[in-house]
């Protein structure tokens, strides 16, 4: 009888160790009915790297377009057309950009397996963006001053746009609509017979651009200043 008892209380501590070694299921970083908030500041520290003034259309122009990574293709199941499908199926690890599969493919060595692949591949600058927006905490935020307006040039202003923004569709050999955006004197060629202004303006027979949504208004008018005032090479 004791013999029974011994081994009914082994069996009992036996089936508890099992209990305590399961692992919960992982809980998704963003869960899958959540909608995260724009976190916004009234002031922009040159030190942040934000969400959607910064990180938001490098992806949206270079990554999250048709027949690649947007909602209705979700190739290999990434979906980078929001905020928390970033987050979710590009599997960032806020503040270790290292472990985040986002920033792994787009600094991938193997020319098979970098995204976006070449030659298209990001700019050491915009990767750099990335890595420090995550290591940042990948927060979803973004900063009202950022914009200014009082002297903007080609160089400093109007150029970061178009490169975050068009150029992931409009380089290369196989550029969209055969239209390659580049450098200034291919900027300058689309000034002039008024499609860059239709088409972000979401104006006439031309396909609206970006075709994930409106450059923000600090964008637009950014550009919109520099060719009323010549759209010089500053």
């Amino acid at each position: 009888m004791k013999k029974a008892f011994g081994l009914m209380a082994i069996l009992v501590l036996v089936m508890a160790g099992i209990e305590s070694c399961k692992h919960e299921p992982e809980e998704d970083i963003i869960p899958n009915n959540t909608i995260t908030a724009v976190t916004s500041a009234d002031t922009c520290s040159l030190d942040t790297v934000y969400f959607v003034n910064d990180i938001l259309p490098i992806i949206s122009s270079n990554c999250a377009m048709s027949g690649c990574h947007d909602a209705a293709t979700q190739e290999d199941g990434v979906d980078l057309s929001s905020y928390d499908k970033i987050i979710s199926t590009g599997d960032v690890k806020p503040g270790d950009a290292s472990g985040s599969e986002l920033y792994e493919v787009i600094v991938e060595s193997d020319p098979d397996k970098i995204m976006p692949p070449p030659p298209a591949s990001l700019t050491p600058e915009q990767k750099n963006a990335i890595k420090i927006w995550i290591n940042q905490g990948a927060k979803n935020n973004k900063c009202a001053n950022k914009c200014d307006t009082s002297n903007v040039t080609f160089s400093v202003n109007v150029w970061p746009i178009i490169d975050a923004t068009c150029r992931g569709c409009h380089a290369g050999a196989n550029a969209s609509g055969g239209v390659r955006i580049t450098n200034y004197n291919q900027v300058k060629a689309i000034v002039d017979n008024g499609n860059l202004e239709n088409v972000l303006g979401r104006q006439g027979p031309k396909k609206p651009m970006p075709p994930a949504g409106p450059l923000e208004k600090c964008a637009n008018d950014q550009i919109r200043i520099w060719i009323a005032e010549g759209a010089k090479d500053n």
